[in-house]
């Protein structure tokens, strides 16, 4: 992998990542941008101890562009995009429209292929062994930043989910404090331990579900599984076999078998609901530990995390979205209507179909 850092016209950094070391990036940023103004702001929510970023600036970021005019896509003769470059293999770049900015964190956009009417599960797996060594260069690097308490790698695919640009990415969000979801699990984490004579909670869930029927596919060095207690219709929770609090802890064995195992998840889910069906939409979510002392967690160490991914979708059904009604959007608490076990068979069923 060849790393190039520039910066666009407006002061953002940009990083091309490519796969020929003899790949040469000196294209310039020609358009006539000012420099960047953010607004972001946390606030505290004393009740609920959780954190909000106010971010009034992104009310005018670009939204569905027609194909032709997509931001991700080369810059083309005068057709200049956020991406200098007339082709790409991977690009991160400095989100124009950041949730999160200077002392509030920082958010990235991670292009995956130049091919605007691609999606991931298109990329070969030397391209999505690209994507991997990306995010985990930018985790290693946002990591560093002295506001930065978490960094959490994700892709959002489909309209469905809320996805403003079409073209194939993802983004990472280096927060400034711990997220919620991760608080929670650390809590369950420092309980178990606590309780159990110092047992692993995290090595006690894997090893359930590797013993059970909710397995979707399992390789040498990962495994993946419908969780037991699965909070969406279709979810599917991936581990290293080996327990690694973060991507850069993965060794070249898991990171040499991922791009195949995650790629065949991917097009499982595109045939879940059969043919003729619209792209499935997604949520891919990478869950690594925070950096940093871990205050208020007694007796639990960073190392004691699991690095996973956890997969879902919001379809439920052919032609159906599943909606977070009262129960969830009120209370944070999920009804599914799919079976977990139902849905790891459905899973399994649609391999290489």
């Amino acid at each position: 992998m060849k790393k190039t850092s520039t910066r666009l016209a407006d002061g953002r950094e940009l990083i091309y990542y490519d796969l020929r070391d003899d790949t040469v990036r000196d294209a310039v940023d020609r358009r006539p941008l000012e420099r960047t103004v953010t607004r972001s702001e946390i606030r505290h929510d004393a009740l609920l101890g959780d954190s909000v970023a106010i971010a009034s600036h992104r009310q005018g970021r670009t939204y569905h562009p027609p194909a032709d005019q997509c931001p991700l896509c080369p810059s083309r003769g005068e057709r200049l995009s956020e991406i200098p470059g007339s082709s790409y293999d991977v690009v991160v770049f400095e989100n124009r429209f950041p949730s999160l900015a200077g002392d509030c964190g920082r958010c990235e956009v991670v292009c995956f292929t130049p091919d605007h009417d691609a999606s991931f599960a298109d990329l070969s797996e030397e391209q999505a062994r690209l994507v991997l060594d990306a995010w985990t260069d930018r985790t290693a690097e946002l990591s560093h930043l002295p506001s930065v308490k978490q960094v959490f790698c994700f892709e959002n695919r489909g309209a469905e989910i809320g996805v403003t640009l079409q073209h194939p990415h993802g983004q990472i969000y280096a927060y400034p404090f711990l997220t919620p979801r991760t608080a929670l699990m650390l809590r369950s984490l420092a309980a178990h331990k606590a309780t159990s004579g110092g047992e692993n909670l995290f090595d006690v869930v894997l090893e359930r579900e590797r013993a059970g029927e909710r397995v979707v596919l399992a390789g040498e060095h990962w495994v993946a599984f419908v969780p037991y207690a699965a909070h969406w219709p279709y979810e599917v929770h991936l581990y290293p076999r080996r327990r690694v609090p973060d991507l850069l802890a993965l060794d070249e064995a898991a990171r040499a078998e991922f791009p195949r195992i995650y790629l065949d998840l991917l097009r499982r889910f595109d045939r879940i609901f059969g043919e003729g069906e619209p792209p499935t939409p997604y949520i891919a979510a990478w869950h690594q530990a925070p950096f940093g002392r871990l205050e208020g967690y007694e007796g639990v160490t960073r190392d004691e995390f699991a690095l996973h991914l956890e997969l879902f979708t919001i379809r439920r059904t052919s032609g159906k979205l599943k909606f977070l009604a009262g129960s969830e959007s009120g209370m944070s608490v999920f009804i599914n209507d799919v079976p977990p076990e139902r849905a790891a068979e459905r899973l399994r069923e649609v391999a290489g179909s």
